[in-house]
């Protein structure tokens, strides 16, 4: 049954046809908004398998071993984030205290390999795309998780599975963490390198940042990586903000599919209607107005905490 899990569903196979749907609606969704058709739904498996094909080219002066395990390392982190995180009821598949503190170690190595990738790259492009994936790790880490741990507090939990209990349980108190929800969603988008926040890969610079070497099956990974990537970060979003669950589980799985769509098609507006800042412009962003505002949501759920008999 393990296997199960971890190749079938809710592991490998759903992500990866989830994420390659949801990579299909962002695109759709951004065409749209600039008065594009878009592409067909098969498109993003049809890139897949157009890469698969190709020859992989690996630049002579790299650690080859390193250069393939890296993109490997980036899906398998970011899929095994999801068995962490509730789904379909409010318990996640495999849940213990300080879950989510594992949750978001996870899925801060993908973001850790694209910086060795380009670094092992020893190409131009590639070694500023890596130095600009490690500056934004920097920005954007700190507010994702203070806006995170906000709801955690006032949960009294450090579990995925206890969070989306609490608030199904206390449903008013969900409304008190709309600024935590505000933080992660602006600090997703960044980790996700989305635009306005996709200095690291801006293709009019830097060609494609830390995967410029890259190509083939190498980049098929990588880019599977970042979809499974963006369907797990959309599923704790809607774990700890969203938790709203029903007893028929086919009916809770259809309303976390409802969730996980509103939440990217929120990330796809914002891409849609925003253009692209600087580096120094993403710190100072991060830091004075998100990173405060995470800290402000935290004494407001700790004082509120004090308060209630929660």
């Amino acid at each position: 049954m393990s296997i199960f899990y971890l190749l079938v569903f809710p592991g490998f196979l759903f992500l990866s046809a989830l994420g390659l749907f949801m990579e299909y609606f962002d695109r759709k969704v951004y065409a749209r908004m600039q008065n594009r058709v878009g592409p067909p739904w098969y498109q993003p498996l049809a890139d897949i398998i157009k890469l698969v094909s190709k020859e992989t080219i690996i630049p002579y002066d790299t650690n080859k071993k390193m250069f393939a395990a890296l993109p490997v390392i980036a899906l398998a982190a970011a899929t095994t984030a999801i068995f962490y995180i509730p789904i379909w009821s409010s318990h996640a598949l495999f849940s213990f205290t300080g879950d989510i503190i594992v949750v978001l170690y996870l899925l801060t190595i993908p973001t850790l390999t694209f910086f060795l990738a380009g670094w092992n790259s020893n190409s131009l492009f590639a070694g500023i795309g890596a130095v600009r994936n490690l500056t934004q790790l920097f920005s954007y880490e700190v507010p994702l998780y203070m806006g995170l741990l906000a709801p955690a507090f006032l949960a009294s939990s450090w579990s995925l599975s206890e969070i989306s209990q609490f608030y199904t349980t206390h449903p008013l108190l969900i409304l008190l963490n709309i600024p935590a929800f505000i933080v992660c969603i602006i600090a997703v988008q960044g980790k996700l390198e989305r635009v306005p926040f996709d200095i690291p890969d801006a293709e009019t610079e830097i060609v494609a940042g830390s995967f410029t070497e890259y190509s083939g099956r190498y980049f098929a990974i990588f880019r599977m990586a970042l979809d499974t990537e963006l369907v797990v970060a959309a599923t704790l979003l809607a774990a700890v903000f969203i938790p709203v669950f029903v007893a028929n589980p086919f009916i809770s799985f259809l309303i976390y599919l409802a969730k996980v769509f509103v939440i990217i098609f929120i990330l796809a507006i914002f891409r849609s209607v925003m253009a692209r800042i600087r580096m120094e412009q993403m710190v100072k962003f991060c830091w004075r107005y998100l990173a405060p505002l995470a800290l402000a949501q935290i004494i407001i759920n700790i004082l509120i905490k004090g308060v209630l008999p929660l």
